[in-house]
C-alpha cells in the first residue's frame, strides 16, 4: 500500500499522500512510537529534531528509503503534542530547520514547529446526516459565511476554542434558519491579517482554536444540529515564512522555479500547479479535511489565478493549473459522490461547473462575482440615475444558466475601506435600512444558492476586523434588530416555498413579468416549481405607489407572503393586506393579466398565487334499508 500510494504521489494522482507522509502512530517491532516520513529530495543527512531528544540533530538521523527521495525514521515512545521539526542540509549546502509539511498539528504562532498527534479513532455520531447529506442541487442552501475567531470575539485575550464557538453558533444558526456554514480557513498560518490565506501547514489544523479532534467535535456536533460545514481552502498561494514550504529543500520544491510566477500577486509563492507531486499534496489536503473531518464541501479560493496565469487573461490559460483542478474534482467526486466542490472565480472561463467528463472542470457551483458587482454598483447610485443603470439588474439572468451559480455578499465586500454592505447603499439613514432590505429580498428572490457573511445581518457599519467581535450591540437598536429579523424570515421562507430553490438551474422555472420599466425603475419576476408560483416585485426608488400594476401570467388570487417595508423590519407599513385578484389586460410589457398592488418606498414584496381548494369529494349514499 505504501509503495503505491508513494508512486501515485509522484504521478499526482493520489488523494491519500497523507496516509504515508507525515507522524504517524504504528506499532513496529513489538513498540508503539511514531513513523516519521519526508518528502525532500535534493535534502541531505536528515534529521528528526523535537523536545523528545532534546533537540540534537545527531540523535535521529533518517533514512533515505528511495532514489525519489523519501526519508524515514521509527521512533518508539513518543507521545501526543511533543514538538519537532526536520534539519537537514539542502541543495545549497545549508543546514536547515523545517516544519513536517504533512504534519497534522502545530505551535500557536508566533513558534513554529510541527507536533505529534494522533488523528485516529475520533468517536462520530452523525451517521444519519451523512446518510442523507449531498451537494444540495435541487433543495434549498443559505449558507453563513465566519471567521471562527471574531464571530464572538476573543476571551480573556485568546481565540474562543472550536468548541466554544459551537455553543453559542449552533442555537444561532438554528433561530436564524441557515442551511450551512462556510468557515474561512483554518489550516495552520502565522499571520493573522491573512485570515488563513496565506497558510504554512496545509493538514496542520489552526490550533488558535484548538486540536484536530476538537474541530472533529465541531463538525460533528454541527451535523447533529442540522447544519452542513464548508471548508474554504487556498490551493493557490502559501506563506513564505522560511520554516514552512518556500524552497523547502534548497529548491522550488513546492512553488514555480520561473521568477515570473514563482510569487503571487499577494506576495506570497505559487503553487506550481503543473508538478505532479505538488498536485498531490493539495488534493490530498483537502481530501483529508473530507475524510478526517467530514466537511461536506471544499470552496476553492482565488480559482482566477488558477485558470490564468496571475489571474490575467490576458496572460492566457495556465494549462497545467486547469489540469490540476479537473484533476481534484473527478477524484474528490469519485470519492465523495455527496461532497460539494465550489470555485471562487471572477473570470468568464467556460464550463467551470460542467462536469469533466464533458470538457468542464468539474465544479458544482461557481461564486457570481459578476451578479455582486452589478448589484452594490447599481444600489449605491442615486435613485434619479438607476435608469441609466438598468441593466445592471437584469444581465445576470443572461448568463446565469451558463454556469451553476452562487449568490455572495462575502467578506470581501466589508474590509479594506470597501464599507459595509448597508454603507455601500445609497442614501441617508431611513434610505439605507429600507435599501439594504431590498437587496437582501432580492438576493434571495434570485435565483442561485446564497452566501452571507457574517455581520451582514446586523446591518453593521463597522467593516469587519478580525481581532475584533461583531458589533452584537447593534440589536438593542430596533432598526438593526429588525434587519436581523427579516433575514431569519428570508431563510425560513426561502426553505419552505420550492419555487425558490427547486430547478433553479432550468430557464423555465424563472420569467420576468415587468424587466423594461428603467423609467420607474421597477423590476418584476416569477418563479416557479409545480403547482406554485411565487411573483417578486421591487421598487428601487423612494417613490411611493397606493396603486400600481404589475404583469402575470397566470389567473387566480396572489397573497403577500414578504413585504421589506413591515414595521417589523423597521419599514413604514405599506404592504397589501388582502389577497389581490389577476384581471386581464393592463399592456404591461405583454403579459396577459395584471395585478394592481401596493408598492411602498424601496419596497420588495412577494406573492404567492393561491391554489385553488380542491372541491370535497361528495360523500358516499347510504343503502337504503329494505
Amino acid at each position: 500500500m505504501a509503495f503505491g500510494i508513494l508512486y501515485d504521489y509522484l504521478m499526482g494522482q493520489t488523494i491519500e499522500a497523507y496516509r504515508y507522509f507525515g507522524a504517524h502512530f504504528v506499532e513496529q517491532d513489538g513498540q508503539h512510537g511514531v513513523m516519521f516520513r519526508l518528502y525532500a529530495p535534493m535534502a541531505d543527512d536528515v534529521s528528526v529534531i523535537g523536545e523528545f531528544n532534546g533537540w540534537d540533530v545527531r540523535t535521529h538521523k533518517m533514512n533515505k528509503v528511495d532514489d525519489a527521495g523519501v526519508w524515514e525514521i521509527f521512533i518508539p515512545g513518543l507521545a501526543d503534542y511533543q514538538s519537532y521539526k526536520f534539519h537537514f542540509k539542502n541543495a545549497r549546502g545549508e543546514y536547515v530547520d523545517k516544519a513536517d509539511p504533512f504534519a497534522f498539528y502545530s505551535e500557536l504562532r508566533p513558534q513554529s514547529c510541527s507536533r505529534i498527534f494522533d488523528i485516529e479513532n475520533f468517536i462520530w455520531h452523525d451517521d444519519e446526516w451523512l446518510k442523507r447529506r449531498n451537494r444540495c442541487e435541487e433543495e434549498a442552501m443559505s449558507i453563513y459565511e465566519m471567521h471562527l475567531g471574531s464571530w464572538k470575539g476573543k476571551i480573556y485575550d485568546r481565540y474562543p476554542s472550536y468548541e466554544e464557538v459551537a455553543d453559542y453558533l449552533i442555537p444561532y444558526l438554528q433561530e436564524m434558519g441557515y442551511t450551512h456554514i462556510e468557515i474561512m480557513p483554518i489550516t495552520q498560518y502565522p499571520f493573522d491579517g491573512s485570515w488563513g490565506y496565506q497558510a504554512t501547514g496545509f493538514y496542520s489544523v489552526d490550533s488558535r482554536y484548538g486540536n484536530p479532534k476538537q474541530l472533529m467535535s465541531f463538525v460533528d456536533r454541527m451535523h447533529q444540529a442540522g447544519f452542513g460545514v464548508i471548508l474554504d481552502f487556498a490551493p493557490v498561494h502559501f506563506a513564505n515564512d522560511s520554516f514552512a514550504l518556500r524552497e523547502y529543500d534548497g529548491t522550488c520544491l513546492y512553488e514555480y522555479s520561473d521568477p515570473a510566477h514563482t510569487l503571487s500577486p499577494w506576495g506570497s509563492a505559487q503553487f506550481d500547479l503543473g508538478k505532479d507531486p505538488v498536485r498531490s499534496f493539495l488534493m490530498s489536503a483537502m481530501n483529508f479535511f473530507i475524510e478526517y473531518f467530514h466537511f461536506d464541501g471544499i470552496r476553492c479560493d482565488a480559482v482566477s489565478n488558477i485558470v490564468y496565469w496571475d489571474g490575467n487573461k490576458a496572460n492566457g490559460e495556465n494549462y497545467g493549473a486547469t489540469e490540476f483542478i479537473r484533476r481534484l474534482n473527478g477524484k474528490i467526486h469519485y470519492a465523495h459522490p455527496n461532497v460539494m466542490m465550489i470555485a471562487e472565480d471572477s473570470t468568464d472561463f467556460t464550463k467551470v461547473t460542467t462536469p469533466t467528463e464533458y470538457g468542464g472542470l468539474g465544479f458544482d457551483y461557481k461564486w457570481d462575482l459578476g451578479w455582486m458587482n452589478d448589484t452594490l454598483k447599481y444600489y449605491s447610485k442615486d435613485p434619479i440615475y438607476k435608469k441609466y443603470e438598468h441593466n445592471k439588474l437584469t444581465f445576470s439572468m443572461a448568463y446565469f444558466y451558463s454556469e451553476h451559480f452562487l449568490l455572495p455578499l462575502s467578506h470581501d465586500e466589508v474590509v479594506h475601506g470597501k464599507g459595509t454592505i448597508i454603507n455601500k447603499m445609497w442614501g441617508g439613514y431611513d434610505q439605507k435600512f429600507a435599501l439594504v432590505r431590498n437587496l437582501y429580498a432580492y438576493q434571495y428572490a434570485h435565483p442561485g444558492k446564497k452566501l452571507n457573511f457574517m455581520g451582514n445581518e446586523l446591518a453593521s457599519w463597522d467593516e469587519w476586523n478580525e481581532n475584533k467581535s461583531l458589533a452584537w450591540n447593534l440589536l438593542s437598536f430596533p432598526k438593526h434588530d429588525s434587519v436581523k429579523r427579516m433575514c431569519r424570515d428570508l431563510n425560513l421562507i426561502y426553505r419552505a416555498h420550492p419555487a425558490l430553490y427547486r430547478e433553479e438551474y432550468n430557464p423555465e422555472r424563472f420569467a420576468w413579468t415587468m424587466v423594461d420599466n428603467n423609467d420607474q425603475s421597477v423590476f418584476a419576476f416569477e418563479r416557479r416549481f409545480g403547482d406554485e408560483v411565487i411573483l417578486c416585485v421591487f421598487n428601487m426608488t423612494p417613490n411611493y405607489y397606493e396603486y400600481y400594476d404589475v404583469g402575470v401570467y397566470e389567473e387566480g388570487e396572489y397573497e403577500e407572503i414578504f413585504n421589506s417595508d413591515k414595521d417589523v423590519y423597521g419599514g413604514w407599513n405599506q404592504y397589501n393586506g388582502l389577497p389581490v385578484t389577476a384581471y386581464p389586460g393592463g399592456n404591461l410589457e405583454g403579459r396577459p393579466l395584471h395585478i394592481c398592488i401596493k408598492l411602498g418606498s424601496f419596497a420588495a414584496a412577494f406573492f404567492r398565487k393561491k391554489t385553488p381548494e380542491p372541491a370535497p369529494k361528495p360523500k358516499p349514499k347510504r343503502a337504503k334499508r329494505k
